[in-house]
């Protein structure tokens, strides 16, 4: 069943700042029932990021307050490109790649919002079934005569590329998106398009066309502020590029870290744009995050985690950052970690390949700190080292110079962890 807000969408929007800009009388159209709005994704990317996340947030919250969101993937502007934000001309994507980024987006979205049942179950478009029919004669005496060029030269994402310059494609994007909207509006009668602030412009143009092309039609726009940090970087950007929504490419583990290493003076807004409490468990979390950031944090951590992967992948992520960071992990520890555990540890700390007939052989312990790996500096480094209680296998401390790893040492017949001192972690991927 879909959640019921005390506050309809308008003020959910505001009291969580996530208003930047809107049309005029949107607040009488979302005091309705129920209204259909929409908000577009370009397929081009192999996956959605944390920063998509935000306006997937908006279609959450739009469903949850009754309304009926509709998610319109841009097979069509996808091949176009938006300028919008951009300083340059996209490269254009293979129609090929194009077509599996928008099968993979939108699995991952059928994982946020609810596709399946109820009154407003969310809706799925592709816009290239508006076009792939069309000529392109067609499409210019269809869309091509309701905004003049000296509108669309007004608007900001292709004014700020008069200088640089701007292909005919790029400038056609506002138009494209237009007509989307006016599809929308005669499809499902979708009156509200939703958006990042830099989508103002594409999505105005669109409320424009209706009102210029449909008799006594309304068109509505709503946009959020474009999240960055308290440093003004950009927000979903790491020291290691994007956080992917796939865990194949951003492990739950590093997104888990994302949310753990977000600056404190973050951390209020990341509360109000990410989680999915009601109003009063929020201002609880605020309020800790007043007196305990890391704490917060954390919270905020296992829950974003926990609905952008699942409560099995944020347990994971908790076990993994507990053995990384916690300087009394244990050999039990060690036994309750899992193979995809490792193999995420393995992606975090230094790591070396070994064949497993070593292993098999019985590898000294001492020629793998020194020989076969470069985890000591030599043998007599490796000895000192294991002489002074340093040196531990799977948590397990080696008393003994003579000691060697064997087969019942591997964790899932593949990983073997080795100590060397309280920072220094690796680990033996063995094959």
């Amino acid at each position: 069943m879909v959640q019921k807000y005390r506050m309809n969408f308008y003020e959910e929007m505001q009291w969580r700042g996530m208003i930047q800009d809107h049309t005029p009388d949107i607040e009488s159209l979302l005091q309705e029932k129920k209204v259909v709005g929409y908000i577009g994704f370009d397929p081009t990317a192999p996956s959605l990021t944390i920063g998509n996340y935000v306006q997937i947030m908006i279609l959450k919250l739009f469903q949850q307050a009754g309304h009926t969101p509709i998610v319109l993937m841009g097979g069509a502007t996808g091949r176009i490109g938006d300028p919008s934000g951009k300083d340059q001309e996209r490269q254009l994507k293979s129609e090929d790649e194009l077509d599996s980024n928008l099968k993979h987006q939108f699995e991952q979205l059928r994982g946020f919002l609810n596709f399946s049942e109820g009154e407003n179950k969310a809706v799925l478009v592709n816009n290239l079934d508006f076009y792939k029919e069309m000529n392109v004669l067609e499409f210019f005496r269809t869309a091509g005569k309701v905004l003049t060029v000296n509108y669309m030269l007004s608007k900001e994402s292709v004014k700020n590329r008069m200088e640089s310059g701007i292909s005919f494609t790029e400038f056609s994007y506002q138009l494209l998106q237009a007509y989307d909207f006016q599809k929308l509006y005669q499809t499902y009668n979708c009156r509200l398009q939703m958006g990042g602030s830099d989508q103002w412009g594409n999505i105005t143009a669109g409320t424009e066309f209706i009102r210029r092309n449909l008799t006594d039609a309304k068109a509505y726009a709503l946009t959020t502020p474009l999240l960055t940090k308290a440093d003004g970087s950009k927000f979903g950007k790491s020291a290691e590029g994007n956080i992917w929504l796939d865990p194949n490419m951003t492990s739950p583990y590093k997104m888990y870290q994302f949310w753990l290493n977000a600056s404190d003076a973050d951390l209020p807004k990341f509360i109000k744009y990410f989680s999915l409490k009601e109003r009063s468990a929020m201002e609880s979390l605020l309020e800790i995050a007043a007196e305990n950031p890391q704490e917060a944090k954390r919270q905020l951590a296992e829950e974003v985690t926990t609905t952008i992967h699942s409560q099995e992948a944020m347990e994971s992520a908790q076990k993994v950052s507990h053995f990384l960071f916690n300087k009394k992990a244990s050999s039990e520890d060690v036994q309750h970690l899992k193979k995809d555990d490792l193999k995420t540890i393995a992606q975090e700390i230094p790591s070396f390949k070994l064949p497993k007939s070593k292993i098999e052989a019985g590898a000294a312990i001492v020629d793998v700190l020194a020989e076969l790996t470069d985890i000591s500096a030599s043998k007599s480094e490796a000895r000192r080292s294991i002489k002074g209680m340093a040196v531990a296998v799977n948590k397990r401390k080696v008393k003994d110079v003579e000691s060697s790893l064997q087969s019942e040492d591997l964790l899932f017949d593949q990983y073997i962890l080795i100590d060397n001192g309280k920072k220094n972690k690796f680990i033996l991927e063995v094959s």
